[in-house]
């Protein structure tokens, strides 16, 4: 007689199974998780696993997905063990050698959208610390005439986010660089746009196991508080932004103040922080006026 482990799991099962493991573990969201990474496994959509319960997997596939589970169960992100990640709904590459893109950088794509009169204008755009690319990336989207510079500090990020702009069919309106902030970028930008790393290094034991262990610790930590990239970067970016270019900086949830300080000490025109959905001041804008 077949062992239980032999006995073959349905689509049923295995969500089943897949959200008593996460929920014991004490996993946020796991039936979400789970869904996600059964439909990952089975190359469907989450949809198809509520219109097919009582499909079989097979044994490779249940191994796959049991080794997924296990992955999340050591705190891995969904993100991270998939591969991609939704960002103003496209889907974006991601890997450990760069940031997930979150909910509440989409504050940043607002308020450059909401700043434009002219969305069909040919503007260019330099996005600091570009990662994934997925801010500059998303602009692009949105903007059919804009071209784009992604500049950061790691090369393996660059060729994840020359990839993503290849999927997105973005690659002939934008560049991608190997850089460490402005150093080396001419002037003559309409917009620049940055999430740079801001939390400081004290703030480590409050951050989840997810963004801790899986996040690259290039893109998050910063010294000074957090801010010391907002200090080396923000007077070049003032500098080489075009009369009636703006700067759009994302920031932590205490920084913005600190940040529109610098911003106006650079020479800039202080606008309000534009406040993501959990009213965190997330987007700090300014303009250079001379």
């Amino acid at each position: 007689m077949a062992s239980d482990e032999q006995v073959q799991k349905t689509i049923a099962d295995c969500l089943k199974l897949g959200n008593e493991q996460l929920t014991a573990a004490e996993i946020e969201n796991p039936r979400l998780d789970v869904r996600l990474l059964l439909a990952e496994t089975l190359s469907v959509d989450t949809s198809y696993l509520f219109g097919y319960p009582e499909k079989l997997l097979n044994d490779g596939q249940f191994r796959h997905f049991q080794a997924m589970i296990n992955r999340r169960l050591k705190r891995e992100p969904v993100s991270k063990i998939i591969g991609r990640k939704e960002f103003w709904s496209l889907e974006f590459k991601v890997s450990r050698d760069t940031l997930d893109p979150r909910p509440d950088s989409e504050t940043l794509i607002e308020a450059v959208l909401e700043s434009l009169v002219d969305k069909t204008e040919s503007i260019k755009i330099l996005d600091l610390g570009t990662g994934t690319g997925c801010l500059l990336l998303t602009l692009l989207s949105e903007l059919q005439a804009a071209k784009g510079l992604g500049i950061d500090i790691s090369d393996k990020a660059l060729a994840i986010a020359k990839d993503n702009a290849e999927a997105l069919g973005l690659s002939d309106r934008v560049a991608f660089q190997l850089g460490n902030w402005c150093d080396g970028v001419k002037d003559g930008w309409d917009i620049i746009i940055s999430n740079p790393p801001y939390i400081g290094e004290d703030e480590k034991k409050i951050l989840s196991p997810e963004v801790l262990n899986y996040d690259p610790a290039l893109a998050l930590f910063a010294e000074n508080n957090g801010m010391k990239d907002y200090q080396t970067f923000i007077p070049q970016a003032a500098s080489i932004l075009k009369n009636n270019g703006m700067l759009v900086v994302e920031a932590g949830h205490t920084q913005a103040e600190a940040i529109n300080a610098l911003m106006s000490d650079a020479g800039l025109m202080v606008y309000p922080a534009k406040k993501d959905l959990g009213g965190i001041a997330r987007a700090c804008i300014a303009r250079k006026c001379i």
